[in-house]
């Protein structure tokens, strides 16, 4: 199959880097695949061509004004995109804003069309005249591929076919992520962690609506001088977290986002723990702590209760509450069998439900099932 896919967007994050690796597992399965991008290096390691397209920042409440008013000018420019493409057999729309210019695609465009939703449909599209052009929309797409459960419950409530609307877990090289002794030494030494300190990790965006508050008051109930912390990521409240976690002095600890060294810092944690915001899809940042052989926790249940089992890890109840993340947390100080234990049980559920060839053969079936003449 020739498969286009259209994602443009303001930042890249975790569905932009889902997007493209779900895209390279289909190319090495022998597939032509293209990513119609404004995000020129969204294909890094990978094999996916990238074409540029210009059709505007995402849709949301400050942009939609400033979208609708250039809306014929957007239609002709995805429609010239899609035919220098011609003949494809799939059209992969990631965004609402590219789920409804697609309203005014060609028919033959538009019985091309599927959807790869990577997260709950936002508010303002749940209600009114935002969600009934949604459903409008989404009744030309031959498949909608969900990120979780979560995702799909949240599609067929807004009013969208059930029928067609199937959950396909992230997709993710597997090998390349995975624990590493030497990367653990590593991060500890330069860091200044003690070798046998216990790390609570996390590896997030520093946003208001990403909790990363209640785990740093966990780690500082724990009131335990063995337990430190390792927040690794950036963005408006690293400020507010610093001095939040100032109290524990040396055992804080600070670092950038990880890129390709995500492995070795994953190494470095005992535990991984997760702060979903309100409309969180399928984090990557879970399943890289599986696969790196870590317990994962989390401090609420948004798009991960269909992740993180009992068998290697644990979510916060209630949410967003530091004394129950601390309860989880304590479960783990001082029982290095368990940490191992439950990381061996994370990586194994990893490995079966995320590996890009298992994944990709099964998108592979849904789209030839749903393309079907």
């Amino acid at each position: 199959m020739k498969i286009v896919s259209v994602m443009t967007t303001d930042s890249s994050g975790g569905a932009e880097f889902a997007a493209v690796e779900m895209l390279e597992a289909l190319r090495a399965r022998g597939h032509d695949v293209v990513m119609l991008t404004d995000r020129p290096g969204i294909g890094r390691d990978t094999g996916v061509r990238v074409l540029p397209i210009e059709i505007g920042p995402k849709l949301s409440t400050t942009t939609w004004v400033s979208l609708v008013a250039r809306w014929p000018l957007l239609v002709r420019r995805l429609r010239r995109a899609l035919a220098a493409q011609e003949p494809y057999d799939a059209v992969l729309l990631h965004y609402k804003k590219e789920q409804l210019l697609a309203l005014a695609l060609p028919g033959r465009a538009r019985r091309a069309v599927v959807w790869v939703e990577w997260g709950p449909v936002p508010f303002p599209l749940r209600r009114g005249v935002p969600r009934r052009a949604y459903l409008a929309a989404a009744r030309q797409a031959r498949l909608v591929m969900a990120v979780s459960q979560g995702t799909r419950d949240s599609v067929c409530e807004v009013g969208v076919d059930p029928t067609k609307v199937v959950v396909v877990p992230n997709v993710l090289r597997t090998e390349a992520i995975r624990y590493t002794e030497q990367g653990r030494t590593k991060v500890r030494e330069d860091l200044g962690v003690p070798a046998d300190a216990f790390v609570v990790g996390c590896i997030s965006r520093f946003h208001p609506k990403k909790r990363n508050d209640v785990v740093v008051n966990a780690v500082r109930e724990l009131e335990h001088p063995r337990v430190h912390l390792i927040l690794a990521g950036d963005g408006e409240t690293e400020a507010q977290l610093r001095e939040l976690a100032a109290p524990l002095g040396e055992r804080a600890h600070f670092i950038a986002t990880p890129g390709a060294e995500v492995p070795e810092v994953l190494s470095a944690f005992d535990v991984s723990v997760f702060c979903p915001s309100p409309t969180e899809g399928a984090p990557r940042a879970v399943i890289l702590g599986m696969l790196a052989s870590r317990p994962c926790l989390s401090t609420g249940a948004e798009g991960v209760a269909d992740m993180i089992a009992p068998e290697f890890g644990g979510i916060a109840s209630p949410e967003n509450d530091p004394a129950a993340l601390r309860a989880l947390l304590e479960r783990y100080v001082g029982d290095p069998q368990r940490v191992q234990r439950e990381g061996a049980a994370a990586r194994a559920y990893a490995e079966r439900t995320y590996a890009a060839p298992v994944v990709a053969a099964e998108i592979e079936r849904l789209l030839e099932d749903a393309l079907r003449p």
